[in-house]
């Protein structure tokens, strides 16, 4: 049997795009190991840990709380994204494309989060 936020579009999406910021997160210089590679991975790993974790057993304002919490660990990851290319850690194409499904996924979590009832 599944838990509930298995079938969640939302969780799913999230758990896909953080397993592609972690492997991004394995090109960067070795300096950045123990600051922007575990910052970036935490932040990612947080999104669907969060969605999860809210939708166990709490109430609806519960839940929107811990979807808060997804959303800012998101912006997170933007933040880190836009880091790496200042840095030069990622190609302009790498930076766009995580980028745009950063945005996707937001949009979709903000959505999920107004229709929590």
């Amino acid at each position: 049997m599944k838990f509930k936020f298995e079938n969640l579009v939302v969780w799913q999406k999230a758990m896909d795009l953080g397993e592609k910021l972690i492997a991004l997160s394995q090109t960067f210089p070795t300096k950045e190991k123990y600051n922007l590679t575990t910052q970036i991975c935490r932040a990612a790993d947080s999104i669907a840990l969060n969605i999860a974790e809210g939708s166990i057993g709490q109430s609806a304002k519960e839940y929107k709380k811990f979807m808060g919490y997804s959303i800012r660990s998101l912006a997170e990851v933007v933040t880190c994204l836009h880091k790496v290319k200042f840095r030069k850690y990622i190609k302009e194409d790498e930076f766009i494309k995580m980028y745009d499904d950063s945005y996707h996924l937001m949009n979709m979590m903000v959505a999920f989060k107004k229709k929590i009832s």
